[in-house]
């Protein structure tokens, strides 16, 4: 990646001098969105097909100076803009699934490549939010529950992304885990939450270079996100000394022209409604220093320049949606799909034993690639679970029904080979949310957050309740964006397949991985309680939100509660043995050793597990947490020596009554394994003197 922070920095007296040249209007016309509200949201009603984000958005530039523009594309599942051309891949929730650094880096590449080839130079689609409930909306935008995990995974993203010289944007700055109440709540949480739970994944993605921030549309400690001197000026560009520049979520990310300014936003995008005019007369009126201009001004062409020199390629409209970036959709859907369940090793299908196979329930039939919001992706074609699984057996009958009927859909799973039910979420259960009193026209979204239920549909329950025991061999497959119950009807059929939203590729990769020609290895990024009541409660529909310090799989160990299925839970075709663990520290690092073999028939991979203990510590921690992951690949019979580190400053805690972080003294439990389960866990232990 050429784009370095240190890279960057080197263009700052250059950009200094550019800076120090312009006029108080052309600098705060750096900072202002090019789009009209109005001339969007009319062209938009007007033209159905030139849809939010159709081409990519402009703010400031000034050519006769040598200032480029800012030209954003959104993201996070490929590139929003154009229509039908742009990769679709499967959502993050997927992608953090397949615990694979390495995939996500080249996703990311191509993401930078469409990103280039639609004539774009900023990607805003690094989300790297926490739900402290899966019944966020937006949740299947983000890689999962645990901060540690998502640090690496957005990192990933970050460095792919920019490695082609595009600007990668981290969102949404900070506390964002709500749809329906995004726009007016203030969150509350303690000190060692903000730090340890809620902002490290953040700072890891500032550590891994990342040019660009978006802030949040809530309020933290009753602060507007995009207002917030404590996050922008004190934290972000303070403590952890961030190089680029902070841009607004758009159109109702900042609501003062004052208050924006000082409090370290330095882009307002898409549209100017409070910088513009309003800033240059709050400069002048003396309410807004001249030197905060000047240091918002200096952020941004530092980093365009440093972007747009960075290289002279050019990338043809060719690149976007091409053969090796659909391959590479497939290839994250085959990895993060999990499988959770499969009682009498009723999968794989045998191909040669299937005359007949039932697809049952209407999402089977449906483009389930995630919610209508601002993530929406407008790919050449979608493979529905229907369709893949047709594609699969082409010799066999394959019969779609919708379930409506469910004597009829008992009647045909009677008679049947195999039966698959495709049950659970699309866009209208989840997603991005505009109130009623916004501008509902402005994404067309109409999701918002799980409100009612964690569960699935109640017709989708009863359908498998009454189809399941009808045939052996019947599986349910899993549409959604995050964790969903199981424990009303999981022993109703023998197998349950998680399949996220897969993206362009999903129902080829569903029927592949049913018939095995894919061995899932997908892993839970999430915990699957028993009760809804284990989890965190939140009121969706709220001014006021407190966040605690536990959520999901932390908290129900410390609650000693057994999950249904734990965090970095997943099944295989083959099986694995974790043997000879060996653990060790450093002044620099604690890192655990074992032997992995692939004692199965098959070839297959295993996403071995580093957690880390601190039941001696002297404050209030968890029993355990997530501290290094790494995907193995397999032959049938094969072994292989693996080695997971993490930096020794990840088993701190941060102190409130110092406000810095400390490291305990004392020993540590260690822990490498294939889930966060003791069951499924090696334990050693390392002092720290």
């Amino acid at each position: 990646m050429k784009c370095t922070k240190e890279y960057r920095l080197s263009y700052t007296e250059r950009a200094k001098k550019i800076v120090d040249s312009l006029t108080l209007e052309e600098k705060v016309s750096l900072m202002s969105g090019a789009v009209s509200l109005e001339s969007m949201i009319k062209d938009m009603m007007e033209n159905p097909e030139r849809h939010y984000n159709y081409i990519p958005y402009r703010a400031g530039g000034i050519e006769e100076k040598g200032i480029p523009p800012l030209l954003f594309c959104d993201g996070p599942r490929g590139v929003v803009c154009g229509t039908g051309k742009s990769t679709c891949f499967p959502v993050p929730m997927l992608r953090g699934a397949t615990f694979d650094v390495e995939l996500e880096e080249r996703i990311g590449r191509a993401i930078g490549k469409e990103v280039r080839a639609y004539g774009g130079n900023f990607f805003g689609g690094v989300c790297i939010n926490l739900p402290y409930n899966p019944g966020w909306g937006r949740s299947q935008e983000t890689y999962g529950e645990d901060s540690f995990h998502l640090g690496q995974m957005g990192s990933a993203l970050v460095r792919g992304v920019q490695s082609q010289n595009v600007i990668a944007c981290i969102k949404h700055y900070a506390f964002n885990s709500m749809e329906i109440s995004r726009f007016k709540v203030n969150v509350e949480c303690d000190k060692r939450t903000e730090r340890e739970v809620y902002l490290s994944h953040f700072k890891d993605c500032i550590d891994a270079g990342v040019a660009s921030v978006m802030s949040a549309y809530n309020r933290y400690k009753g602060v507007y996100c995009g207002h917030n001197d404590y996050l922008l000026n004190k934290v972000l560009k303070g403590e952890w000394d961030f190089d680029g520049f902070v841009i607004s979520d758009f159109v109702w990310g900042i609501r003062d022209t004052v208050e924006a300014a000082n409090g370290g936003m330095d882009v307002e995008m898409c549209c100017t409604l409070h910088f513009g005019e309003k800033l240059v007369k709050a400069v002048r009126d003396g309410l807004v220093p001249e030197e905060r201009i000047n240091d918002a001004a200096l952020r941004i062409v530092r980093t365009l320049l440093a972007f747009t020199e960075a290289d002279d390629n050019s990338y043809d409209e060719s690149v976007i949606g091409c053969d090796e970036h659909i391959a590479l959709a497939l290839e994250a859907a085959e990895k993060g799909i999990t499988l959770v369940q499969n009682k009498n090793s009723v999968l794989p299908f045998n191909r040669d034993k299937i005359s007949r196979i039932v697809v049952l329930g209407r999402l089977a039939n449906e483009e389930v690639t995630g919610d209508f919001g601002s993530s929406r992706v407008y790919p050449r074609y979608v493979v529905t679970a229907l369709q893949g699984i047709s594609n699969a057996v082409p010799g066999a009958e394959v019969i779609f029904d919708k379930g409506e009927d469910i004597e009829h859909a008992k009647r045909l799973a009677k008679e049947a080979d195999a039966v698959v039910l495709v049950v659970g979420y699309d866009h209208n259960d989840e997603g991005e949310y505009i109130s009623e009193n916004e501008v509902d026209s402005y994404t067309g979204a109409i999701g918002g957050d799980r409100r009612d239920s964690l569960g699935l549909h109640r017709e989708d329950i009863d359908l498998i309740k009454a189809v399941g025991p009808e045939n052996r061999n019947s599986v349910v497959v899993l549409i959604g964006g995050n964790m969903i119950m199981m424990t009303e009807w999981k022993d109703y059929v023998n197998a349950i397949m998680m399949a996220y939203y897969p993206g362009m590729e999903g129902g080829t990769a569903i029927a592949r991985i049913l018939f095995g020609d894919v061995n899932p290895s997908g892993k839970l990024p999430f915990v699957v309680p028993y009760r809804e009541s284990d989890l965190p409660q939140v009121n969706w529909d709220t001014t006021e939100q407190y966040y605690g310090y536990y959520h999901g799989y932390a908290k129900l160990e410390k609650e000693g509660i057994k999950p249904l299925f734990p965090y970095g839970f997943g099944l295989s075709y083959t099986t694995f043995k974790i043997e000879n663990a060996e653990f060790s520290v450093d002044d620099k690092k604690v890192t655990a050793k074992c032997k992995i073999t692939n004692t199965g028939e098959r070839d297959g991979a295993e996403v071995v597990q580093m957690y880390v203990g601190f039941k001696n510590s002297k404050v209030d921690r968890p029993v355990k947490l997530l501290r290094g992951f790494k995907r193995v690949e397999l032959k049938a019979g094969e072994s292989k020596e693996v080695s997971i580190s993490c930096p020794i400053e990840k088993l701190c805690w941060y102190n409130p009554e110092t406000n810095n972080w400390e490291l305990e003294k004392m020993d540590y439990e260690v822990y490498i394994g294939t889930s966060s389960d003791n069951d499924d866990l090696l334990q050693g232990k390392i002092t720290l003197v």
